[in-house]
This record gives C-alpha cells, structure tokens and sequence, in this order.
C-alpha cells in the first residue's frame, strides 16, 4: 500500500513522516520512499543535495517529491555566509571553513572539458557563485579587480560577434574573486551594500536534485523552486550533471518548478561518465568528436535503449539564470517531452564560452517533441546537435535570442512545424534532412555542408545505429512557412559571400536540384566512381507553397512560391504575455496551403527514413501555433497560425 511522507523545516528526522511528526530533510524521505509511494515537502526553504535512494517500477508506480499545495518549497544548492569583514570601500572579505563543502569545493573546481574554449590571458572560471539577495556576481581573477570592476555596458556574442547591451550593467560590478587553502577566503564587492544583514549565500553542493547512482527510475519532481548548484561544464564527451535531473535512468518526470542559477545546466537528461569523461581535454591525443562517435556505441554496450534509458517529460518549468544550459543532454535524452516551459536568460552573464551553451542543447535526441515553449534572451535557443532523428521542434515561440535554433550534424528526419523564429539570426543548418512546415521565420537562414565529420543515423524510432555519413547539406522540405528579409548585418557581424552567408529566405538553395530525379541525373552525369560523385552533387531540396516578404528571397527552384513585398512582424512581450504584431499586405491572403502530413514530405536519403510520429504513422501537422486546428479540405494561411490575415494585427500566441 503506497504511503505518504511529510517533511517540514519544523519537522525532525527521528519522525515516522507522518503529517503529524513530519521529516526534516528531504533526503530522510528519500531514504525510505517505495515505489507508489509520495513525499510531501511543506514550505520553507531546504539547504540539500536531495539523492533519491529508489526508483519507481513503471509509470504508474512512481515515486514522487512535490511541494504542498498553495505552498513554497524552495532546495538549494547554497549556504548563507556572514562574518564578512569590511576592507575599505565597498570590499568585503570571508574566510569559510572548508569543512562546509566536505569533498566537494566549487571555489577550486575550474569550468573546464571538452569544447570549453579559454581565452588567452584569461584565467579559467569557476564553479563558486556569490548571491547577494538572490542576485549572482561575476568572477574575477584577481584582488585587484575586485577594488575597481568594470562598469559593462555591452557585450559581444561570441559565436555571430554582434555587439548586444547588457540586460543589468550594474550587476557587473557585482564581483569576486576566492583563494582555496586550508580555508576558503572570499574577496567581494558588494556595491555599497552591507553583506552581514543581507542575504549572502554562496554556491557549496554540485547538485539539488541527483541521484548518486544509475537506473533509478519513473520519479516525479513537481512544483519546487530548485536553485543554486554549482553544476559543472557538461558537453557530450563527460558525465552531464546538472542542478537537477535523473542521471542514467528512464521515465523521470520534472514539472511545474521554478529553476534558476545552475553554474553551468539546470535540468540533465545526458550521459553518464563510464562512456567517456573529459578525454579529448585530458588525454589530447584525439579530437572530441572521435570521443563522441566512441560514446554513442560505448552507450549502445550499457543498454543504451528505449526499455532502459529516457522518455522523460519535462513541463511547465521556468527555467532562467543559468551558464550554460537550460536543458542538457546527449543519448539519455532520447523519447523524451519538452513543453510547455518558459526558458531565458541562459549563458548571457558569458563568464565562460564553449561549443555547448544553448538554452536546450540535446546531442542523439531521438523522437524527441521540443513543443510550446517559450525560449527568449538566449545566447542561443536551441541546439539540436548530432542524430536529431525522429525530433520534432514543435509550437514553440523564440525571440530575442542572439540566434534561435541551430542544427548541426544531423541527417534527419527531423521535423521544424508551427513555430516562430523572431530573432535576427533565426536558423542555422549544418545538418540535411530538415522538414520545415508552417514557420513563421523572421531572421536570416544561415546553411552550410561539414564534410570532415561523419556522424551515426539510426534506425527509425531506435538507438541502433544502422550508419553514419557527413552532412553535404540541402535534402530539406520547406511547405507552408512565412519568411521574412532578416538583416545579415543584425544577425552576424561579419560574414564573407559564399559558403555559410545569412541570407534571408531560402535563397541560400540556389544551385540545389529541385527534385529527386534531377538529382539522379546530376549523378548519372558525373565521371565514373563510388564516393567521390557525391561530393560534387548537391543534394535536392524540395520547396512548395511558402511566403516571401520584406526582401526574402525563394529557392530558384522552389514551386509556386508567394513574393509578398513589404511587410512587418514583431514580437511583442509584455510580462507573461506574448503578441504577434503584423501589418501584412492583401496579397497574404492569397497565400494559403492546407494540412500537410508525412505522406507530402519526401523520404530522407541518408537515413532511408520518412517523417512520422513515434508510432510509426504519417507526421500530422495539424494543430497551429495557436492551438487551432488546420481543416482537412481546407486551405489555412501560411506561417504557424492558420487564421491569420492581412492588415495590422495583433495576435495573442502565448
């Protein structure tokens, strides 16, 4: 019979966790939580590494951790520290004994693996955090930047170099620096503010909600504030800890928190450690994409499968103040549900840089749905990188990131339907086998081939690998998406003619044959050879029924596209709201395309597979960004909201 265990900061952990002799910790009631059984947190705020001791059995025999109702539970990763001593200024000092982070010390431990990039003459970050009232500083590397900080008014991204403003300049000047001895000594300059009666708190655990082990599964983690892990870089080559997240397991299901400042990622639904750890960084003697292609079939020989590992759901979490990811995983992220979450301000503080930081950034995510969300102020959205096949980025609304959704290496098919892409840089594809159906893009489309990185592509709905292949690029479906002229300039500061230029529209095709059989005949006239031909032969893309406004330009060999001329479409957010603003003109309304399946998109050549849901049927496209359902029999507007009109308007979308 499935029991219920309270836990109170009242409580005691010599109680039974009845309501009415509650737990203390959290972790006494994981201690001795069954399958089927609840764990009822009541308000108050719990300093802990939750580790769950068991797993449930299936989903219906779960165990579950959730906040009481209508109260606020928050867990975090942090101890408050006072004591602080006044050095002149606005400069303070801390000596913590190490004794408070037991084996484990963030202010020593280095933001450092595979694909962190450390700039020259710049000393490596760390995994310690200051808090002043809830707020992070900003690391520096020595005392003497800590008496006089820069004022940072804006900040250059990294990956497009576009200049962008600081969100809070005055935080910058929130920073420290930390000394590890036999105590752990603290400089900070606190602004003016006095550090012994404020909240200060500083980060001391890796993880607020982990397991220690694998394979414990089907747990419910429901309605907490999650806050403040010193979560360590995380790229697909190493374990992939986060704040929060099942490590190796299946069936976790994490909704309705409130999930903010992870050091590096907030939720993990990654690999473990025992597939690779950090070699390319440690050892040097291979890049870490050879590590990585190792990784996936050192997985495969862990039971790496859909009986054991993923399908999990992530919902209804508000996920923001994180270093490097919202979301991270590679393999373990596999079946799994992402929607409903509201993500922001993910690696904008730009302490550190590797080829990692997304808002999510998923590696092997198979079938995995990516639905209505809202990721916005991003250095990047979304990142869907090697064997995005069976993925469905789906009614989701980007905006004001410094670029949207970037995906690398992948053959497909992966399926981009009912979205808006309201920033500069909208998309980004280093990868073949995309279908993109009812888009509204509003930036630049940027593509280009990678022919110096084979990666695997699996059999359909499954972690068998059945091959692998680089990316020549093209083998797209575009139906039914409104474009807009994007500006280059906006998007990327620099960026020559030719291979990889921003263009806005599909017009960045051009060259590509426009249907299978012109591809064939391509090949057919080439010289006689295996490989070699398919080098010299771009692959086809297929482009029907899409609007071109504001300067973008369609595919030479798109059919039947609508030129529009000039239009205008913003997004518009005003606090948890977020309107679609459009002033379109009459020919819009001629731009219409009815409800597109997988039997209208064409097979995907690499990976020999179609478009379908994870069952194995025909994709269906038929639900708008909206919620509204598009009419079989019936033509709807083009772009993600079927209804929508010519004129100015204003359209409520989240």
């Amino acid at each position: 019979m499935a029991s219920v265990f309270h836990v109170a900061t009242s409580g005691s952990d010599r109680a039974d966790g009845c309501a009415e002799r509650p737990f203390r910790t959290i972790n006494r009631a994981a201690g001795v939580a069954q399958p089927g059984d609840t764990v009822v947190v009541h308000a108050g705020e719990y300093r802990e590494w939750v580790k769950p001791r068991h797993g449930g059995l299936s989903d219906s025999r779960r165990i579950t951790y959730e906040a009481a109702p209508g109260e606020h539970v928050v867990i975090k990763g942090s101890e408050r520290v006072t004591g602080w001593e006044p050095l002149g200024g606005t400069v303070w000092r801390a000596r913590v004994d190490n004794a408070l982070f037991g084996s484990f010390n963030p202010f020593a431990e280095e933001v450092t693996g595979d694909w962190i990039v450390h700039r020259t003459g710049t000393p490596p970050k760390h995994l310690g955090e200051v808090y002043l009232n809830g707020l992070s500083f900003f690391e520096v590397g020595s005392r003497a930047e800590v008496e006089d900080p820069p004022r940072r008014t804006e900040v250059v991204d990294d990956w497009t170099g576009v200049t962008r403003p600081v969100g809070d300049p005055d935080q910058t000047r929130l920073v420290w620096y930390a000394e590890v001895g036999e105590q752990t000594t603290i400089w900070a300059n606190f602004q003016g503010a006095d550090p012994n009666t404020e909240l200060v708190e500083i980060n001391v655990r890796r993880s607020v909600f982990y397991p220690e082990q694998p394979h414990l599964d089907y747990i419910t983690v429901r309605g907490f504030e999650l806050a403040h892990a010193a979560s360590p870089w995380a790229p697909p080559t190493a374990d992939q800890p986060g704040l929060i997240g099942p490590g190796w397991a299946k069936g976790w299901v994490i909704e309705d928190n409130v999930i903010h400042d992870a050091k590096c990622s907030a939720i993990s639904i990654g690999k473990e450690g025992s597939t690779g750890q950090n070699f390319s960084a440690l050892r040097g003697d291979k890049p870490g994409y050879q590590y990585q292609l190792e990784s996936v079939f050192a997985a495969r020989r862990i039971g790496w499968d859909r009986e054991h590992i993923g399908s999990h759901v992530i919902r209804r979490n508000t996920i923001y103040d994180c270093g490097q990811n919202a979301i991270v995983g590679h393999l373990g992220c596999a079946f799994s549900t992402i929607e409903d979450n509201h993500i922001h301000r993910i690696g904008l503080k730009r302490e550190f840089y590797g080829y990692e930081i997304a808002g999510i950034k998923l590696h092997a995510a198979i079938d995995v749905v990516i639905r209505h969300n809202r990721i916005h102020d991003c250095s990047l959205g979304t990142w869907l990188d090697w064997q995005a096949q069976g993925t469905r980025v789906s009614r989701n609304v980007y905006h004001d990131n410094c670029r949207d959704l970037f995906v690398e290496v992948s053959h497909g098919p992966y399926l981009v339907e009912h979205n808006i892409f309201g920033s500069p840089a909208a998309l980004e594809l280093f990868s073949q086998g995309g279908a993109f159906v009812n888009n509204l893009i509003c930036g630049t489309v940027r593509l280009e081939p990678v022919l110096d990185r084979a990666t695997p592509y699996h059999l359909p709905h499954s972690t068998q690998v059945a091959g692998y292949a680089v990316i020549y690029g093209g083998d797209d479906r575009y139906v039914g998406n409104l474009f807009l002229g994007g500006d280059p300039g906006a998007a990327y500061a620099t960026g020559a003619e030719g291979r990889g230029t921003p263009l806005g529209g599909t017009a960045g095709y051009d060259g590509h044959p426009a249907s299978f059989a012109e591809y064939l005949a391509r090949l057919d006239e080439q010289p006689p050879s295996d490989q070699k031909k398919y080098l010299d032969v771009k692959q086809p893309v297929y482009a029907r029924a899409n609007a071109y406004a504001a300067g973008a330009r369609p595919f030479a060999g798109e059919r039947e596209p609508w030129v529009l001329g000039a239009a205008t479409v913003t997004v518009v957010a005003e606090g948890d709201a977020v309107w679609l603003v459009t002033d379109l003109p009459e020919t819009f309304d001629e731009a219409r395309v009815g409800v597109v399946t997988g039997r209208d998109l064409e097979r995907v050549r690499c990976a020999d597979a179609d478009f379908e849901e994870p069952d194995g049927s025909p994709a269906v496209m038929g639900v708008d960004l909206v919620g509204e359902p598009r009419q079989p029999g019936r033509n709807g507007a083009v772009g993600p909201i079927a209804g929508l009109a010519s004129g100015s308007r204003r359209t409520r979308v989240l």
